[in-house]
């Protein structure tokens, strides 16, 4: 039910943590080049091969990062082979913000040699870059300082982890990052967890806040043993943190995480704030009086929304200073003065950038589009500001336009990059359209076939985020996420639904489905059916559902409770909510969502579990999870698929080896895609 959180590793040092040669588990074990002739081979395959180039030659960037000047821009790009395939490796430019000149690459190693390199964080002066590379030993990250002025790169830290989120002082004299020591695998439960065998307990490695002189030196963590730091911030005078943090497993207790400040000379951390939710993003003022945060519903560490809170740096009450607002910042940053904090937002189906007065509340909109932005984090607006709060570098990307490097004074923003240039479109026009549901208001994007003729009919397919606490956008898909955009090219509408639940509508719309999985979220879907077929020629009696995570669970669902649809594929869904508390290891997303845990109210669970509706299924439905699923375990799909078997429904079960919640492996992310066209080509057309 999370969303990925990336911490400047790439999807090479993601495989060398995991292990092993990644071959494709089904029906009987399929090589990875056994699946290549078949792709090859297939008759129909046209239109799949055509999809599959889109959305895996696209270079779906890491990170932009602009200079505190506002004049330099740098980013990481994945290596993409020559038949449109990613190796696993990145990249990283640095090029002048106004688009002048060439972009030259910035890299630990010397010559042509690619490595995994990433997190760029610029140095106060705008004159140096750090960043991590695996260049001394292949999936082994260090921490690395390069004048940007070019020249040798010098390696800081000698360490055996995983290191992530590097961030300069605001003197320039040492780098903070947080540091996982000895690590078997990449931070957060999205990485594919490591088989546990003989006495089962409950272990987990430490994510802590670690610092390094800039001139090199010996590492020190600063933050005690005993705590899991999620997120920073320096101070303004550089002498202490805040950090959000939490005691015990850190994949799991991400949901009871705290608001801490820690002297960046090491000790005890001081608790400043407990929020009766999540908290994230955590940003001091400039004069060290107060830290702004989002707090609020979330059901994915990384998916970041909900209202704008400040409180004292001595600790206290905080105020939320966005109460009722019809949107869900998503990213901040206080501006200079400290009166005005910058925000991003999902705003209906659109993303903005706007501000508001800390003392006030006074939100003035800044820009507003029906595209996706980021830094590069391709769950989360995590935008990077220069030291103006006027000038950022994003990367934008919609349905019709890939994504690309863009910097510049906010919505005024200059082309950078022009990497997918080439790319052109597999699927149709996308239009934003909204419904009315048990009094709600719905909205959602309809995917056009491409090609489209108005005088025919088409099936369609409804593809459900994840989260819940999610939102579709427009956005240029890829294989990681996006496995439904391909079937526009194939001749079907595929429908995006944001049901209760969803962000961009405010705190009280996300909580919405609380205690309600399943029902009035599932309303909302149904009721999108039918609005997507009052304004396009939609043939309902061919429809589709499918998702991944939440849109799984959905998936299974929407199978058990009703017959409108013709086929389903669900991807990592939970068939059962009492049996999954006990198996996942996230259960602390579960309290705020239903209540209280499955041992204090099964009934809860048990009305929103599909398992126990299972005899009204009669959907043809694919099956699709990754043999290492922490957060939607294996089991869960397989007990979907054994009553789908045992009641006679068709059905087909997939299980990929190595794979965790988001998958890594090209070839996998390739089948699934390829998997599932093929299944609604087989039961819609």
């Amino acid at each position: 039910m999370r969303s990925l959180k990336w911490l400047g590793g790439t999807a090479a040092v993601l495989l060398s943590l995991l292990g092993g040669n990644h071959t494709l588990a089904q029906e009987k074990v399929e090589t990875k080049k056994a699946v290549k002739a078949r792709l090859e081979t297939q008759k129909e395959g046209g239109p799949y091969r055509e999809a599959a180039r889109s959305l895996f030659g696209a270079r779906v960037f890491e990170q932009a990062a602009i200079s505190p000047d506002g004049k330099k821009v740098a980013w990481v790009e994945p290596v993409i082979k020559k038949n449109g395939m990613p190796t696993g490796d990145t990249v990283i430019y640095a090029a002048d913000s106004e688009g002048k000149g060439s972009a030259k690459r910035i890299s630990a190693g010397t010559g042509d040699a690619i490595f995994a390199e990433g997190s760029v964080a610029w140095s106060p002066d705008s004159q140096k870059i750090a960043f991590i590379s695996d260049e001394s030993k292949k999936g082994q990250l260090q921490l690395y300082v390069i004048n940007a002025a070019g020249g040798p790169a010098r390696k800081l830290t000698q360490l055996k982890g995983f290191l992530a989120t590097p961030g300069w002082s605001p003197d320039g004299k040492s780098i903070a990052f947080l540091f996982t020591e000895n690590a078997t695998r990449a931070a957060g439960p999205l990485a594919a967890e490591t088989p546990e065998t003989g006495e089962i307990k409950d272990a987990f490695f430490e994510q802590r806040l670690a610092m390094v002189d800039a001139g090199g030196g010996e590492t020190r963590q600063i933050s005690p043993t005993d705590m899991y730091v999620y997120e920073y911030d320096w101070s303004p005078d550089g002498k202490r943190f805040a950090v959000t943090a939490a005691h015990g497993n850190g994949d799991n207790n991400w949901y009871i995480a705290e608001l801490y400040t820690l002297e960046a000379a090491g000790g005890e951390m001081k608790t400043i704030f407990k929020p009766p939710l999540q908290i994230a993003n955590p940003a001091w003022s400039p004069d060290g009086k107060q830290i702004a945060f989002i707090a609020g519903l979330m059901s994915d560490e990384g998916a970041t929304g909900n209202d704008i809170f400040t409180v004292s740096t001595s600790g206290g009450e905080a105020r939320n200073i966005t109460p009722g607002i019809k949107a869900s910042p998503s990213w901040l940053a206080w501006a200079p003065g400290g009166k005005r904090i910058l925000f991003a937002a999902y705003a209906g189906g659109d993303s903005s950038i706007a501000t508001v007065e800390s003392a006030t509340g006074r939100v003035e909109n800044l820009w507003r589009a029906g595209e996706s932005i980021s830094s590069g984090n391709i769950f989360g607006y995590v935008l990077s500001v220069a030291a103006d709060g006027k000038t950022v570098a994003v990367v934008r990307h919609s349905f019709s336009t890939p994504p690309e490097i863009w910097a510049g004074p906010i919505g005024d923003w200059k082309q950078i990059t022009k990497r997918n240039a080439a790319l052109k479109l597999a699927w149709g026009e996308a239009k934003s359209i909204e419904w009315k549901s048990d009094g709600y208001d719905v909205q959602g994007w309809l995917l056009y076939p491409r090609d489209f003729d108005p005088a025919k009919k088409y099936p369609i397919v409804i593809t459900v985020h994840g989260g819940p606490a999610w939102i579709a956008r427009s956005h240029w898909p890829d294989a990681l996420r996006d496995f439904a955009t391909g079937l526009s090219g194939m001749g079907y509408f595929v429908l995006y639904p944001n049901p209760r639940g969803s962000f961009g509508q405010g705190e009280s719309f996300v909580r919405a489905n609380v205690k309600d999985f399943g029902y009035g979220d599932f309303r909302d879907i149904l009721a999108g059916l039918d609005a997507a077929a009052r304004v396009a020629p939609i043939d309902t009696n061919r429809a589709g559902i499918t998702g991944w995570s939440y849109g799984g669970y959905m998936t299974m669902w929407a199978v058990t409770q009703t017959n409108r649809f013709k086929a389903a594929m669900a991807g990592a869904g939970l068939a059962d909510l009492l049996s999954y508390y006990g198996e996942n290891k996230i259960d602390q997303w579960m309290i705020p969502y239903f209540g209280k845990s499955v041992y204090d109210n099964p009934e809860v669970y048990a009305k929103s579990s599909p398992i126990q509706f299972i005899k009204n299924a009669k959907t043809p439905t694919l099956i699709l999870v990754g043999d290492s699923d922490g957060e939607c375990p294996t089991p869960q799909s397989y007990e979907f698929w054994h009553a789908l078997k045992t009641l006679g429904v068709e059905t087909q079960f997939v299980v990929y080896p190595h794979e965790g919640h988001m998958f890594v492996d090209p070839a996998h992310q390739r089948d699934v895609l390829e998997r599932t066209m093929r299944w609604f080509d087989t039961h819609l057309k």
